[in-house]
């Protein structure tokens, strides 16, 4: 900060109902909605302010990452932390927060590029305050002693031994799938484990089955790999199978998200599994299982994989850790048939840049000391009451003109508009607004009148009732 002092604003109340952690957050909001703090102002370390008012330095931690991932703050390196620059000055109501970014937010898919704030309701991040960080800088810290000089060449095209045999064990116990370390080829995220995948088994021309609606970026890099896309219609029960077959029964491969759809969060029921690996095995087809969230399931534990019925190995099963440990870490996994290995390992060796060897080292302690299979299943138990917190609070402001929706599983709520709106029109308006959303109508190959309008909110990062009700308001006033 320039010349404020801390103790203005930031004298707490022993004994009050609200914790600490909520009551450092709200008085440090309020000095930026009342100009005590102003866009470019630096705020005190972690460490400093917990010596500064005896707290534990975890405390303010927890107060520091919530305005983080509020885009309230944003972290400048050694520079330190200080009030996001784009933070628009406008007065808040009383009891709220003020409203956030004034630049112009992203129309794509993904937050930009430029921009490190975590948007509300941002898709496919996994709640980053709940990050065991100290274990990781401790794996992080042993893995940078141990650096030998070998340790530092390019890694293998593939990936590490030793990470892709705790995938290959964490697979078997946790998603029913038996493979080979040698099956296993590490990524720099999905859309990189896709990419190898298509090297790997396609050509230009060849036909692939898309789930429509669907996961837009895997088909913007298909169709621009050269691949003729067939959109399939999605109902209740995933993929309708029999509309593949009739709409182009010689694809080359489809590409499904079985355990929860992407974006409607369906299961692909056992019969719709069985006709597909049907359909795949009949004409040599390959599957390209994408299992970005299974372990996410809230009804019941998490469902087997499709890989794990194959019995004719055509399918390829890819995971990623951006989704369970934290997006920045840029790292997937893709395993691949038996039969397949000696293809992959050299279209690996010709297109694949590899990841890092020093993070795959960190995850694969991770992995084998236990902390991946606990980090999984606290995030179950934390995204169950997340889920919840977020939908009552959404559901108490909105419910007039949306019904939340929400599924057995997933990291995301749908909320369907009521009446004649449009979805696309109010996601764009959120994101204009510094929010983050997604419209089922922006998701579709083809036009799909029978798709009702709705929205597509992540919730693993709402902490609170009153946080989503705040956000549901900003959402109601741009109706």
């Amino acid at each position: 900060m320039k010349s404020t002092s801390t103790h203005d604003f930031l004298q707490l109340t022993p004994g009050a109902d609200e914790p600490y952690y909520r009551q450092i957050y709200t008085r440090l909001r309020s000095a930026m909605a009342d100009r005590l703090l102003k866009p470019g102002d630096r705020i005190p370390s972690a460490r400093a302010l917990a010596a500064e008012l005896g707290l534990a330095r975890g405390t303010v931690e927890s107060a520091y990452s919530l305005l983080a991932a509020e885009g309230y703050i944003e972290a400048r390196g050694q520079a330190g932390t200080v009030v996001a620059t784009g933070l628009k000055a406008m007065p808040a109501a009383v009891g709220e927060a003020p409203p956030l970014l004034a630049s112009s937010a992203p129309t794509g898919f993904a937050p930009s590029a430029t921009s490190p704030v975590l948007r509300p309701f941002q898709m496919g991040v996994p709640a980053l305050d709940a990050f065991p960080r100290k274990i990781w800088a401790r794996l992080a810290a042993r893995a940078v002693r141990a650096t030998q000089t070998a340790d530092m060449l390019y890694p293998p095209p593939a990936g590490l031994e030793s990470l892709r045999a705790e995938i290959a064990r964490y697979l078997q116990l946790s998603r029913g799938i038996t493979c080979s370390p040698a099956q296993v080829f590490i990524t720099a995220g999905y859309r990189d484990s896709l990419d190898l995948a298509a090297r790997a088994l396609l050509q230009p021309g060849d036909k692939v089955w898309v789930e429509d609606p669907g996961y837009i970026p895997a088909s913007a890099l298909l169709r621009e790999a050269g691949m003729k896309l067939v959109g399939v219609p999605v109902d209740q029960e995933g993929l309708q199978v029999g509309v593949g077959v009739q709409l182009a029964s010689r694809a080359r491969a489809a590409v499904v998200t079985p355990a929860h759809h992407s974006p409607l969060c369906v299961t692909l029921s056992l019969q719709r599994r069985i006709e597909l690996l049907d359909w795949a095995s009949r004409h040599r087809a390959w599957i390209v299982e994408d299992d970005y969230d299974g372990e996410y399931r809230y009804a019941s534990r998490p469902l087997p994989a499709l890989k794990s019925l194959d019995r004719d190995d055509r399918v390829l099963y890819a995971g990623t850790f951006s989704k369970v440990l934290f997006p920045a870490i840029r790292l997937a996994y893709l395993v691949v048939p038996a039969s397949q290995t000696a293809r992959f390992e050299e279209t690996a060796r010709c297109f694949s840049g590899g990841s890092p060897a020093l993070t795959q080292d960190i995850v694969a302690a991770f992995m084998a000391e236990g902390h991946f299979a606990r980090h999984i299943q606290r995030m179950r138990r934390l995204y169950r009451e997340r889920r919840e917190l977020a939908a009552a609070g959404l559901d108490a402001v909105l419910g007039k003109y949306m019904q939340v929706e929400a599924q057995p599983g997933g990291m995301h709520l749908l909320l369907r508009l009521r009446g004649r709106r449009s979805d696309r029109a109010l996601a764009e308006r959120m994101r204009a607004d510094g929010m983050f959303s997604r419209a089922l109508s922006e998701c579709v190959l083809e036009s799909r009148p029978d798709l009702p309008p709705m929205l597509m909110l992540s919730f693993t990062n709402i902490e609170s009732h009153r946080q989503a009700q705040h956000l549901a308001r900003r959402i109601f006033a741009l109706l």
